[in-house]
């Protein structure tokens, strides 16, 4: 079992722009004043160059392009909607906003499939969509695959139960709390874990200011330290530039890299890109349209594939 992979899914958007739909509580979210067919050209000259920068030390990237049919501005993150494991199963997850719904697509799957890839079972939440209950894929669920541990920081897109529901389907323990920011003066729950927090093999990149309950932040920090990991702790500030949002994976002779976008490599502090730099080296990418639009960085942009091979 290994906390990183080296092949990336990833859907090349095709009707990019904010999506007034998940605006409601993502806050990351911003308008921006040009036209929706310029805010797609420029959050596709953007993922072109992340793509290109991943591949370029050794990271497997499969692009799927997005279907012109649909009206599906954030189909450029795929990881809230599905997740890949090591056995061959798969996860499909209930989505919070209605036009996201239609981001899970059966091609998808099937260009794994002609990629080598094995299917075993998909284990299907999105049903609790009916009830207006949702779980984000790996966005809510950030998961400790060596050590079988999954954290959620609950909201309107992480459900509770519906968590604990896939704790007990895929054999992880349950790390359970609540990740607040300040919205005008008021503390108002994270939209996705992983905005505020990254678990990469042997750290753990984490906003422990944005967990107020005091119990809640001791457990976590707890479970990290159990775990071996070092935590690098990040300001609410840098949260705000994505630095929650990063991902390790796997590049050439199995190099391990930390992925994040510009913004976020920006936003660090010298001593603590020195205390990644100890782990593995940086990859950042500027994802500058896709982040002030979109509210998501680049680990939303990667659904890591841990399918085996056929």
């Amino acid at each position: 079992m290994s906390q990183t992979t080296n092949t990336i899914l990833m859907i090349r958007p095709i009707n990019f722009r904010m999506n007034e739909q998940t605006s409601i509580n993502n806050y990351f979210q911003e308008d921006i004043d040009i036209k929706n067919a310029e805010i797609n050209t420029k959050a596709q000259a953007e993922f072109d160059a992340f793509v290109e920068k991943l591949r370029a030390v050794g990271v497997n990237v499969i692009v799927e392009d997005d279907d012109k049919l649909m009206d599906t501005p954030d189909s450029i993150f795929p990881n809230n909607w599905v997740s890949f494991h090591s056995n061959g199963d798969i996860g499909l997850y209930p989505m919070f906003a209605e036009n996201r719904r239609q981001e899970r697509r059966d091609e998808v799957f099937l260009r794994l499939e002609q990629e080598g890839f094995r299917i075993e079972n998909i284990i299907d939440y999105t049903n609790a969509e009916e009830e207006g209950v949702f779980l984000e894929g790996t966005g809510s669920l950030l998961l400790d695959r060596v050590n079988h541990k999954a954290y959620c920081a609950l909201s309107a897109r992480a459900d509770e139960e519906l968590f604990i529901e896939f704790c007990e389907d895929f054999e992880y323990t349950p790390v359970v709390f609540t990740a607040n920011q300040t919205v005008e003066g008021k503390r108002l729950a994270i939209y996705h874990t992983n905005v505020m927090m990254c678990l990469a093999e042997k750290f753990a990149v984490i906003c422990l200011d944005s967990i107020d309950d005091k119990k809640e932040r001791k457990n976590v920090i707890k479970h990290l330290i159990q775990d071996g990991k070092a935590i690098i702790e990040i300001s609410e500030a840098q949260m705000h530039q994505f630095a929650g949002n990063m991902l390790q994976v796997k590049g050439h002779l199995n190099q391990r890299y930390l992925v994040m976008s510009k913004a976020a490599h920006d936003s660090l502090t010298q001593k603590q890109v020195a205390t990644i730099e100890k782990f593995c080296p940086i990859i950042s990418s500027s994802l500058e349209t896709i982040e002030t639009c979109g509210g998501g960085s680049a680990r939303c942009m990667m659904a890591e594939v841990f399918l085996p091979k056929i």
